[in-house]
């Protein structure tokens, strides 16, 4: 009962993230990877750590257009440009070779309207998550009407979401403003993986609370079902939750450069996620009833 004896206090805490997050959003924008934008990506790999300020000064001296470099690992170079023709893929890497002995590993060319066309999908599959997830949960929930229709938990569910999705995003804004940080279909994957694993471990909840309407019946104090139902399952969701961020912590700091910020998004998903599935979504549930009551 503690934590929808408080909620008021849960809200006025997701509010301040949800408005930090917004903030940095719309003050600088999420910092588009070639994934979106379109151009190209040349992964290089040297016998030994390479001098990233002299590579940046030769790549420039090409005048090729403004060249993103960046160090990946101990021995790797990414460097980030507009789309290249051949000609000019093969001018960057020897020039960027020629500061130290090393080979290409990896080379990417996406033309802009195949970028564009990449953003609008990833946010109509994100849009069309969201959706399906009110929908399917409005279907299971369907034989609960009372004291609030399955409508409602559908709908608090998505609230939930959205708080969940908005965190990450603020944070990549802000990193990809002060850190140069790029969001690309990984950042996208990650989203809507935290979008299924917040989704879970809500309906874990939202599904105690109907077997406790179903053994006790609607006659009981909602407000004290939902609380016993939060009760039940907090142990699980948190456990459950600290196992997948123990994977992910590892991934972050272990793990390939390629994939350290994909397990950054994760990992910033997955613990809001945990947070508003106990904190925010079912404790919504007992303001949205209260509402309903004093009308």
């Amino acid at each position: 009962m503690f934590i929808i004896k408080y909620r008021k206090v849960w809200y006025a805490f997701s509010l301040i993230i949800v408005i930090a997050s917004l903030f940095s959003i719309f003050k600088f924008g999420l910092k588009q990877g070639i994934d979106f934008t379109g151009g190209a990506l040349m992964e290089m790999e040297y016998a030994s750590k390479p001098d990233i300020i002299a590579i940046r000064q030769k790549i420039g001296e090409l005048s090729l257009g403004n060249a993103l470099v960046q160090p990946s690992g101990d021995k790797n170079i990414i460097v980030r440009m507009k789309d290249l023709t051949e000609n000019q893929h093969q001018q960057v890497l020897s020039t960027a070779l020629s500061v130290g002995q090393g080979k290409e590993i990896r080379f990417d060319s996406i033309g802009p309207v195949i970028g564009k066309e990449l953003k609008n999908k990833s946010i109509t599959a994100m849009i069309l998550v969201m959706i399906m997830i009110v929908l399917y949960i409005a279907f299971a929930f369907r034989k609960v009407s009372k004291p609030i229709s399955s409508f409602y938990y559908g709908l608090m569910a998505v609230v939930a979401l959205i708080h969940d999705v908005t965190l990450p995003a603020g944070v990549f804004a802000f990193l990809g403003h002060y850190y140069g940080v790029e969001v690309d279909t990984l950042f996208v994957t990650a989203l809507l993986t935290v979008l299924g694993f917040s989704v879970h471990d809500t309906i874990v909840v939202f599904d105690r609370i109907r077997e406790n309407l179903k053994d006790g019946g609607n006659k009981n104090d909602f407000e004290k079902v939902v609380g016993s139902s939060v009760n039940q399952t907090i142990g699980r969701s948190i456990n459950t939750s600290l196992t997948v961020i123990l994977v992910l912590l590892a991934m972050f700091f272990l793990g390939g450069e390629s994939t350290k910020y994909f397990s950054l998004a994760l990992l910033i998903g997955v613990a809001i996620g945990t947070y508003s599935s106990i904190f925010l979504a079912s404790p919504l549930l007992v303001t949205i009833q209260k509402l309903k009551t004093r009308k």
